[in-house]
């Protein structure tokens, strides 16, 4: 029997800091968790000066990685570093030196899902990453335990609590400049808010969750993704008062009635009645429907520094009971398959079937709606309402069109010829609709 588990962390940030806090304040949980005490006994960080607000005991801080991963004493290796390097390369040295690893890094995991997942397997080890979806959220271990009965039938996530609190302050009147300042002013959103406000995060973490449910790696370069810089504050009121709806930015991950996966990132009108409608600021919102127990929602905090910690010592005692009962690494990763378990095909977006919601900034003429309709009804697209208000801003004035369903290549092809007309005067923003059925 074990007397201790011994950790050991590369990286010394926020959520490290949570970590450390949780060691401290909670262990003899841990150990009553675990079945055995936990020791957290190098930490590694280049910068050792700055102030956490923590204190560790002499000899547990290095500036060396590798005083953590060559340390014999050290089971489990958790990566806190972030980024594709060096993070990558010592998350593998950890593996193949037959340690067990902790990560929160979605980004890594999502590029290399294959290469990560096969090392842990051919190693023995075991691999974790709670935190990577959702911050405190366990939606990784219930796609992997708790709905294991399942076949998963759609996946849609609130999963980026940046983008998520602009579109829920647009709802105010505020449009998506003002916004973003207020987020960045309130540490919400980054100095360069790229990767959040433009999908690539829900895309990583969608990454993550579509290969656990359909049991095959969904490529990053594989799913769609559009952001929300777009949106405007008018959007979301026609959303609201004309269509009962709210705008999200959503993550989707989909089975066709053909057997096929849809994997998309883009801003989505959502019944106002439904669960994640009400999924507002910086709160995320994983809603899961499973073909035997049905919708699941799963909502909490997806940052910070507690909430994200909280993720990570779990992973730390799952393992620590594994290692405990002599069971860690022994059974297969169900996250790694071979080959010929990977077919299940993915559907591209343009055979992708929605109702849609299109603005057009067009002049103020006559005649305006009739040739826009005209070059719809040419390609099959069916329309089920259309709006135009007093609003104008020159000789401009919005006009919006609510369709029936139509393919998305339907769609792209008579919007590439609506924006040539000389009467529109700004690119089209067209945003799909979910009516998030069970």
């Amino acid at each position: 029997m074990e007397k201790s588990i011994k950790i050991g962390m590369l990286g010394w940030g926020t959520v490290g800091t949570g970590v450390t806090k949780i060691f401290q304040k909670s262990a003899d949980l841990l150990a009553q968790r675990a079945g055995v005490p936990l020791v957290l006994k190098r930490i590694a960080d280049l910068d050792l000066k700055r102030d956490r607000g923590v204190q560790v005991a002499d000899g547990v801080l290095t500036s060396s990685a590798q005083d953590v991963i060559n340390d014999p004493e050290i089971q489990i290796v958790v990566e806190l570093i972030g980024g594709e390097e060096p993070a990558r390369t010592f998350i593998l040295q950890a593996l193949k030196a037959g340690k067990h690893v902790v990560t929160a890094n979605k980004a890594l995991l999502a590029k290399y899902w294959d290469e990560i997942h096969r090392t842990a397997q051919e190693s023995s080890a075991e691999i974790y990453f709670e935190a990577s979806v959702g911050g405190g959220i366990p939606v990784v271990q219930a796609l992997n335990d708790g709905l294991a009965a399942n076949h998963v039938k759609g996946i849609y996530g609130i999963i980026n609590g940046t983008a998520n609190y602009i579109l829920s302050e647009m709802t105010k009147g505020e449009e998506y400049q003002a916004t973003l300042v207020k987020a960045q002013q309130k540490g919400y959103a980054e100095a360069n808010p790229t990767l959040d406000v433009e999908g690539g995060d829900t895309m990583h973490k969608l990454v993550i969750l579509s290969s656990l449910a359909f049991g095959r790696w969904v490529h990053p370069q594989d799913v769609y993704v559009e952001g929300i810089t777009r949106i405007s504050a008018q959007d979301i009121i026609y959303a609201r008062e004309e269509f009962d709806r709210v705008i999200k930015l959503l993550g989707i991950a989909k089975q066709t009635p053909d057997g096929r996966i849809q994997v998309r990132v883009h801003p989505t009108l959502v019944p106002s009645a439904h669960l994640l409608a009400s999924v507002n600021g910086v709160y995320n919102g994983i809603f899961i429907i499973g073909d035997a127990v049905g919708p699941t929602l799963f909502y909490g905090k997806g940052a910070g520094e507690m909430p994200t910690a909280s993720a990570v010592v779990s992973d730390i005692i799952f393992i620590s009971r594994n290692i405990h009962l002599n069971a860690a690494g022994k059974v297969p990763s169900v996250y790694y398959l071979p080959e010929e378990q990977k077919q299940l095909p993915l559907a591209p977006m343009q055979d992708l079937v929605s109702e849609y919601y299109l603005r057009f900034n067009v002049r103020d003429e006559a005649g305006v709606i009739a040739k826009i309709s005209g070059v719809l009804g040419e390609r099959g697209i069916s329309i089920a309402s259309v709006i135009q208000k007093a609003r104008k801003e020159g000789d401009m004035v919005p006009i919006v069109i609510m369709t029936y369903e139509a393919r998305e290549k339907d769609v792209e092809d008579a919007l590439a010829v609506i924006d040539r007309l000389p009467v529109v005067m700004q690119p089209t923003l067209k945003i799909r609709v979910e009516n998030l059925d069970d």
